[in-house]
């Protein structure tokens, strides 16, 4: 059952979120509300240009061409122009939302392709972590890749498959697959070198470095049903970061799976640690 949006506003604020969820509509979307001071516009554009310097050489060319596309290094963008964008791109939109939502809505607008960012931006003294995913995060992360349609495709099919995968009792394994993908995804096409397309990646400073360059980093071929059973870090650097030839191979892996079968196989088996096999 989906929980209420005052009882998740009375839950958020007992936690001492950051958001103000006592303003979000019945499908914990807020508006924007443009009205950034003149320190967070400096804060975003050092954010921006701190990381362009690590995307320019460690991203994927999908990532740096969408935010070619968007524009999104100058100020704060705007929700609405940068909408107006990514429709004609590949049919999605963005919606403001004060912080994390709930699973429901959240699969929910994923699946008419409209991608959730906090209205909010992190602080002079965050800029190295945030506990909070913020609008960082979520806009230089996870909107360029958005430009892409392969990539678009996946992430509304994600978003349309993973209601129905919890039902199956697989709510951490569809988890694992959004965030060995969608947050910390690598790319490796024929004949090119390694490159991070993954939102957890393309916000951090230090963790996109030590994923794509350290020699320590352990690299493991996708194969989505390895990636559905392999736990992750939330506070420290991943054991493991899959490897994907092409977002072709991402969508039509998801596709085509199996899902009853992946989850009746593992349900109730101890996530997996490829750093220690």
């Amino acid at each position: 059952m989906t929980m209420s949006v005052a009882d998740y506003a009375r839950e958020c604020a007992a936690q001492g979120l950051r958001g103000d969820y006592s303003v979000c509509r019945a499908d914990f979307t807020v508006a924007q509300g443009y009205d950034y001071s003149t320190d967070e516009q400096a804060v975003w554009r050092t954010l921006c240009d701190r990381q362009t310097k690590l995307t320019r050489k460690l991203a994927h060319h999908s990532y740096l061409d969408g935010v070619a596309e968007l524009g999104l290094l100058d100020q704060i963008p705007d929700f609405g122009a940068v909408s107006e964008k990514l429709r004609k791109l590949t049919g999605w939109e963005i919606v403001a939302v004060p912080g994390l939502i709930p699973a429901a809505p959240f699969f929910d607008h994923l699946a008419h392709r409209r991608f959730p960012v906090t209205n909010w931006l992190r602080t002079r003294q965050e800029l190295d972590y945030i506990v909070e995913p913020d609008m960082f995060h979520d806009f230089f992360g996870h909107v360029p890749a958005l430009t892409q349609p392969v990539f678009a495709d996946f992430m509304q099919m994600y978003g349309e498959k993973a209601e129905d995968v919890i039902a199956l009792g697989g709510d951490e394994m569809i988890t694992r697959l959004y965030w060995y993908t969608a947050e910390y995804g690598l790319m490796q096409e024929a004949g090119q070198p390694l490159k991070a397309f993954g939102a957890g990646l393309m916000s951090s400073f230090t963790e996109l470095q030590f994923a794509v360059e350290s020699r320590d980093a352990h690299h493991v071929a996708f194969d989505l049903e390895t990636v559905m059973r392999t736990g992750y870090e939330i506070d420290k650097f991943q054991r493991a970061y899959f490897v994907l030839p092409s977002f072709d191979a991402l969508r039509d892996a998801f596709q085509t799976a199996d899902m009853a079968g992946i989850v009746g196989r593992n349900k109730g088996k101890p996530a997996l640690d490829l750093a220690a096999v």
